[in-house]
């Protein structure tokens, strides 16, 4: 696995889990159902099988997602998503909505029931209203370092000393 963010916010830490390439386009494909090895392979051009491979097994460590061995020899299984990763489909329906001003054909998830696209929109429980997205913050959670941007200033400002020390010694 790739090393992580290692903050504590709950951006990185989603980022940890799922932010590796083609992750996300593994879920998105397990959200129409149990797949194939083979099946995914094919469906995600472009992907080494050994790649897909690791990315599997990761995801299973991680419980997004189960693996039924239907085959002794040779070995074959196919791949479900778990509860954890079938919550994943929400995240993915939003970067697909998102995302569909760039795609040339405008495609995205629809309503399975009626066909119609649909739109992202946030909504607060307790005040029993939509949220615009400008007025969504997120947060560092409790223990977190007091002030990242504070830490990031400062390395700057200390790199920015060391390349006026490296001009002047020129």
């Amino acid at each position: 696995m790739a090393k992580g963010y290692g903050q504590v916010c709950p951006v990185a830490r989603a980022l940890d889990v799922v932010g590796e390439r083609w992750t996300l386009l593994i879920v998105r494909n397990l959200l129409q159902g149990p797949q194939r090895f083979q099946d995914l392979r094919e469906q995600l051009a472009g992907i080494p099988p050994k790649l897909l491979s690791d990315r599997l097994r990761v995801m299973e460590e991680q419980a997004l997602l189960t693996r039924e061995v239907y085959s002794e020899r040779p070995p074959r299984a196919t791949y479900a998503l778990s509860e954890r990763g079938r919550q994943l489909g929400l995240i993915v329906g939003a970067l697909a909505t998102w995302g569909r001003p760039f795609v040339p054909r405008r495609g995205g998830p629809t309503h399975a029931e009626c066909g119609h696209r649909l739109e992202l929109a946030h909504y607060c429980p307790h005040c029993d209203a939509r949220v615009d997205a400008a007025s969504i913050r997120v947060a560092l959670a409790p223990g977190a370092p007091a002030d990242t941007r504070r830490r990031a200033r400062v390395g700057r400002e200390a790199s920015g000393a060391r390349r006026r020390r490296a001009a002047f010694r020129r």
